[in-house]
């Protein structure tokens, strides 16, 4: 008998057999990989595509500008002005012409308060313009408005019926303001004011209608000008032709000039000097 050891034993080879999952995942890489590329290709052909469309769309819409509509009925400025104002950004196409910029330049023109400009197809740019409402001259030939806002320092031609404002430079909204608080409580009474002056030294003047000047100086001005008012009502009112000016720099009273006669002092002891 042959005794065969363990040692010397043969092992067959085991065969491997077709990992099917193994396949299925390297077939659909494979497929994911076309799909992926063809939508790559795609989109980029579609993306080649609109923004060819948009270029053309873009160059056909970017006409030049063949007119500019101005609207609105104003006086103080002219077609002429305007036109200048905007003739080098008309020059551009119609889609790229800045609006922004447009109204910028047109907001410098004297007499313009606001404008307004907008597209409107096929090649048209329209223009609004708001002029500006002059409430006051100020100094020698400058002219505010509403807002108290120095819209023109040297007019040709200032409008005689305009109340006649003065201060310090800078100082226009501060006096503007000032005017309409004292103008509003005298139209309350019939009155008016045709001037108001502040000085360098911070001194109130004001002058009425009537011609009355009324001296409120630089301290406690708001108290200076109830104490004012009151006078009016109770004094001054009915004597008004009479009366050159009001002086209410006095601490506890007023002095009131009478034409053609010596000044009168109201609660104030003789010898009393009016303060700033």
């Amino acid at each position: 008998m042959v005794v065969k050891s363990k040692r010397n034993r043969k092992h067959k080879a085991k065969t491997r057999r077709p990992n099917a999952l193994h396949a299925f995942v390297v077939a659909l890489k494979a497929d994911w990989e076309r799909v992926r590329w063809v939508r790559l290709i795609t989109l980029c052909s579609v993306l080649a595509i609109s923004v060819s469309v948009y270029v053309a769309t873009l160059w056909l819409m970017n006409r030049p500008i063949q007119a500019v509509v101005i609207d609105g009925a104003f006086e103080r400025v002219s077609a002429i002005q305007v036109e200048d104002a905007l003739e080098l950004y008309i020059q551009t196409g119609f889609l790229s012409a800045d609006l922004h910029a447009m109204r910028g330049q047109l907001r410098q023109l004297p007499w313009v308060a606001n404008a307004k400009v907008r597209r409107r197809w096929p090649g048209t740019i329209e223009v609004s313009i708001e002029e500006q409402s002059s409430a006051a001259r100020w100094g020698d030939a400058g002219l505010l408005n509403v807002d108290g806002e120095l819209f023109i320092e040297n007019v040709s031609h200032a409008p005689a019926e305009l109340p006649l404002l003065s201060g310090p430079h800078g100082s226009e909204q501060r006096v503007a303001a000032m005017y309409f608080s004292v103008q509003e409580r005298l139209e309350r009474r019939g009155m008016a004011a045709v001037s108001l002056r502040l000085d360098d030294r911070g001194a109130w003047e004001i002058q009425l209608i009537s011609g009355i000047r009324v001296r409120l100086g630089a301290r406690m001005v708001e108290t200076r000008l109830d104490r004012f008012f009151e006078a009016l009502d109770k004094v001054v009112a009915a004597r008004v032709e009479d009366v050159d000016y009001i002086d209410m720099r006095y601490t506890n009273g007023f002095a009131i000039g009478w034409k053609n006669r010596a000044p009168m002092n109201a609660k104030a002891r003789d010898g009393v000097k009016p303060n700033v």
